[in-house]
């Protein structure tokens, strides 16, 4: 069979669309992507900023974000870990920790621009629905708020979904982020009006004390297992109110990033110890057997 040269023209790019790779392995939805960074020919090198929200398996990712030629350029970034430091040390990826994160990331992208006394959005949370509007600046003029568009990338946005935790914290935190009531929990969809205090529940984590105070009750081994933490840390059920409203209090006093002192970092050794908990040891064949037999055993006795 004689050598045939694969010319790749016009009609095989328009079939099999390569520069669309991250789409076709289901990472990027780029007819949402198009909209979030197309910018009005009158706004020409005007920076178009998005509030990208992900989620990992221990971690919640908040940034601020605007698509340049070069690709994409992040404003200011918040994670869920650094709550830490204000007090919430369990509970990393629920709605009250997404809350948190996402003011986290309003005060800290205010702060960055000196806006944060100007737009300090909203101080006493009650749960009701709210947006950033223009606020009168040091000469007297009227400046508009810093305004992003939620970007959710592939996550489901059902009503609820902690995507939108993250998009109220942001919006509490002075941030102008274009948005309605209907997704948020609590809302009524044949009302069509928001229970602000079904939000505020969950906004406080109330609905992880009542989850805490019914698995108490109802099956308290599994309590023990599944809030150990908890349990170590002292933290009640009555008592997650408090601490959501003491870490919103102190994000708001002092939201900048700080690195960690010189004595509590890490060296390379002790960060490839930590690697090799989490990594999972290929079992010998003699080793499956034995597991296999001792199982065998177990059963049996």
């Amino acid at each position: 069979m004689p050598f045939t040269k694969l010319v790749k023209n016009s009609p095989y790019y328009s079939r099999y669309q390569t520069k669309y790779k991250r789409r076709q392995a289901g990472k990027t939805d780029y007819y949402a992507r198009k909209r979030l960074i197309s910018q009005a020919r009158n706004k020409y090198n005007a920076p178009k900023y998005r509030l990208v929200v992900r989620f990992t398996n221990r971690d919640i990712i908040t940034q601020l974000v605007t698509a340049e030629v070069t690709g994409d350029k992040v404003f200011v970034a918040a994670y869920s870990h650094e709550l830490k430091r204000y007090g919430i040390n369990n509970g990393l990826t629920n709605w009250a920790a997404a809350y948190a994160t996402g003011l986290l990331l309003a005060r800290r992208a205010l702060k960055k621009l000196d806006l944060d006394e100007q737009f300090k959005g909203v101080e006493e949370v009650s749960g009701e629905y709210a947006i950033t509007e223009a606020a009168e600046g040091e000469d007297g003029e009227e400046r508009r708020p810093f305004k992003a568009y939620l970007d959710v990338g592939l996550h489901r946005t059902s009503t609820g979904a902690r995507v939108f935790g993250a998009l109220k914290g942001a919006s509490d935190g002075g941030l102008y982020i274009p948005h309605n009531e209907k997704r948020f929990p609590g809302y009524d969809n044949e009302t069509k009006e928001l229970d602000a205090d079904t939000l505020r529940k969950y906004i406080f984590g109330g609905h992880v004390a009542e989850y805490m105070e019914t698995l108490a009750d109802d099956d308290e081994e599994r309590y023990k297992s599944q809030f150990s933490k908890y349990i170590d840390a002292d933290v009640e059920a009555d008592g997650l109110e408090d601490l959501y409203t003491e870490a919103h209090a102190a994000i708001r006093e002092d939201p900048l990033k700080k690195d960690d002192d010189e004595d509590e970092k890490k060296s390379k050794d002790e960060w490839k110890e930590e690697g090799k908990k989490h990594k999972v040891h290929k079992l010998s064949k003699e080793e499956r057997d034995q597991k296999v037999k001792e199982k065998i055993a177990t059963i049996a006795a």
